[in-house]
């Protein structure tokens, strides 16, 4: 891949995900809510920094215009951006809607400014959506996490599903714990999941080379963490068990806590 936008960019899996595909001889465009972040992660790399907002679509919409005017165009996106927030169904409604937009919308704002340029020609092209294994799964402690990455998932899987025979590789991919702020942070909050995603976390670089393997082939789940896929199958084999695996440890938190 010669020409690469990564978002969220700045720090954890993005960062890396920047760095790996610069080493590789990439030119990256490196975008980050964080101005600060997107700057250091570039001057690094020898990328180009161009801050703003994955969940605003006049950023994403500047963020794809500038790909086209200094690279001559993107063949991988990495929708790499996201926000994790503890919540359940008393989580205020201005939360679930941030969480929507950045996790969800993000990924609809990039299609639509991504697509008409990409289906004007035949020349394969790459979309990576990071969503989550709480996509497959769920995420005991954050509502608004487990379901906006359904959301999201549902959405890799219809673009995959509608465009892969016109050129277009969408792969999802969905780690477990890995290190970063989202994992650290929820940790200091007591998160019951995240301190169980903590035993097992990657770093960041071990998740971007995972991908990087992955981008030889055209599987849509890239899972970092091989055990998600037994996870998943059990799940979707015998939903009622799994849930009472995971209501149970939701009460074996509930019972340390207190």
């Amino acid at each position: 891949m010669k020409r690469v936008v990564v978002t969220g960019a700045g720090g954890g899996i993005g960062a890396a995900l920047a760095r790996r595909f610069a080493s590789e001889g990439a030119e990256v465009i490196v975008n980050d809510l964080d101005p600060a972040a997107a700057e250091a992660v570039a001057s690094d790399i020898g990328g180009l920094p161009v801050p703003g907002d994955a969940a605003n679509e006049d950023d994403t919409r500047r963020l794809i215009d500038t790909a086209w005017a200094e690279l001559g165009g993107i063949d991988l996106f990495c929708a790499n951006a996201g926000v994790l927030t503890a919540g359940d169904e008393s989580t205020p409604d201005d939360v679930w809607t941030r969480d929507w937009n950045v996790n969800v919308m993000s990924h609809v704002y990039v299609t639509r400014a991504l697509l008409p340029r990409w289906l004007q020609d035949d020349q394969p092209k790459r979309l990576l959506m990071t969503v989550s294994a709480a996509g497959l799964l769920t995420l005991l402690g954050s509502a608004p996490y487990a379901v906006t990455k359904h959301a999201a998932l549902a959405y890799a899987e219809w673009l995959r599903a509608t465009y892969h025979h016109r050129g277009i590789t969408v792969q999802a991919l969905c780690p477990q714990g890995v290190r970063t702020d989202m994992l650290t942070r929820g940790s200091e909050r007591g998160s019951a999941s995240a301190a169980l995603l903590a035993e097992s976390a990657l770093e960041p670089d071990v998740v971007a080379a995972k991908v990087g393997e992955a981008l030889l082939g055209d599987s849509f789940l890239i899972l970092p963490h091989p055990e998600v896929a037994e996870f998943y199958r059990l799940r979707a084999g015998d939903p009622d068990r799994w849930l009472g695996g995971m209501n149970k440890m939701q009460r074996a938190f509930e019972s340390g806590a207190r």
